[in-house]
């Protein structure tokens, strides 16, 4: 969920947008009944879900953290988890993730009960059609298990953004999000807006979709780290993912915002908000910590203007720390919920108390597969999931569930 920019100057509320949460003509889909709201499983106490990054640690190639992410979502399936989205980010040699719609076909092939969505495309560097189109073309590939989270950030720096979004839409800022919005959901829901300078009645149908017959379209959720897209997705009747892993001191203004704001739609007749939080279980509170600091380094690094690759643990331990930079990874550290299950545990149902969320997002970013596989086994047994003791990992190593030479995933 990469981060979310604060409103222009001037512009304290976002604009109004139409085609979030409105009632749609006879015939044109909606969304199925019960796909946004999820259901708590074992002892938990709301739906548990992950984001997945497709982390690329020091010495691991993209295409060995491409497969790792294939066996995180047989994992979580196979774990109980409700659903797994995965990012957009660009120029950044840490994640592997930058075409969500791409990720997302391969891992609908290697499962086949969890819902799978982005966390989120970002609508600002795309054209909305095709998007509806892609996400059209997973719905069609799994029906009823996608969902399309949006953000409005670039996810990457401004010179890669620039390259991405080419000399015709460099004008184009946050305040155009909400008519981006509102033309993406038009093209999912069948009814296109009119195309400058043909006539009245030409339009143009993202396929598959409503024109070709598909019976219900991904819900759309808004991503946020701020109050923006919070009080646009309340206004909209829409639900709302708020980035509680880097932006945490913002989640209960959010989320009130987002409340106070909302208006009941075809979509959901009350809020409901997620929070993404960092998190990693582990049986050694040492081991755990090592792997965690992997991860605030790498964030440092790339706060800093210097991203890269997932330092190893070592790496992550010898690391000359300014005073400035240990009281960045300390905040970092104390932002993560991390330690044995049950410690995990306790801390999120903390969380949970604290915020009211409706759904919690678990995401783990530490240098190789086998902790960050492991550490959602071991949740989903502490929460006991369906399926947990059978999907927990060996320590040992974890298997690669797709086609091809077995190889243990890399990382300490």
């Amino acid at each position: 969920m990469p981060d979310q920019p604060q409103p222009p100057a001037g512009s304290a509320s976002p604009a109004p947008a139409t085609g979030g949460g409105e009632e749609r003509a006879p015939g044109t889909p909606r969304v199925a009944p019960g796909a946004v709201r999820g259901r708590a499983a074992g002892n938990a106490p709301l739906p548990l879900s992950l984001l997945e990054l497709a982390t690329v640690g020091e010495g691991i190639t993209p295409e060995r953290a491409l497969l790792d992410a294939v066996e995180a979502a047989r994992v979580a399936e196979a774990s109980g988890y409700h659903r797994l989205w995965v990012a957009e980010h660009h120029g950044m040699p840490g994640v592997a993730s930058s075409s969500p719609a791409v990720l997302l076909a391969h891992l609908v092939a290697h499962t086949s009960r969890i819902r799978l969505g982005s966390g989120g495309v970002m609508l600002p560097n795309h054209a909305p059609l095709l998007i509806a189109e892609q996400f059209g073309t997973l719905e069609a590939l799994a029906p009823g298990r996608i969902d399309l989270g949006l953000g409005r950030a670039p996810g990457t720096d401004g010179l890669t953004a620039a390259a991405l979004r080419g000399p015709n839409r460099l004008h184009e800022g946050a305040e155009d999000f909400p008519r981006q919005l509102a033309e993406l959901v038009a093209f999912l829901d069948g009814d296109p807006p009119p195309v400058p300078g043909a006539r009245p009645d030409a339009r143009v149908h993202a396929v598959p979709g409503p024109v070709t017959g598909a019976p219900a379209r991904p819900p759309v959720w808004l991503l946020g780290s701020s109050g923006y897209s919070a009080e646009l997705a309340g206004r909209l009747g829409l639900p709302f993912a708020f980035a509680h892993h880097f932006a945490a001191r913002h989640t209960g203004p959010a989320l009130e915002l987002y409340r106070a704001s909302f208006r009941p739609s075809a979509v959901l007749d009350a809020p409901y908000a997620m929070i993404a939080v960092s998190a990693l279980a582990g049986e050694d509170e040492g081991e755990v910590r090592r792997q965690v600091m992997t991860g605030a380094l790498a964030m440092l690094r790339l706060r800093g203007g210097r991203p890269g690759p997932v330092p190893t643990p070592n790496e992550a331990e010898d690391h000359p720390y300014t005073p400035l930079e240990r009281q960045v990874v300390d905040s970092r550290l104390a932002e993560t919920v991390h330690g044995t299950p049950d410690a995990v545990r306790e801390g999120l149902d903390s969380l949970v108390a604290a915020t009211g969320a409706d759904e919690l997002m678990i995401t783990t970013m530490v240098h190789g597969a086998r902790a960050r596989l492991r550490g959602y086994a071991l949740l989903a047994r502490a929460y006991g999931l369906p399926g947990a003791e059978g999907a927990l990992p060996a320590e040992s190593g974890v298997r690669a569930s797709v086609p091809g030479p077995v190889t243990p995933p890399t990382g300490e």
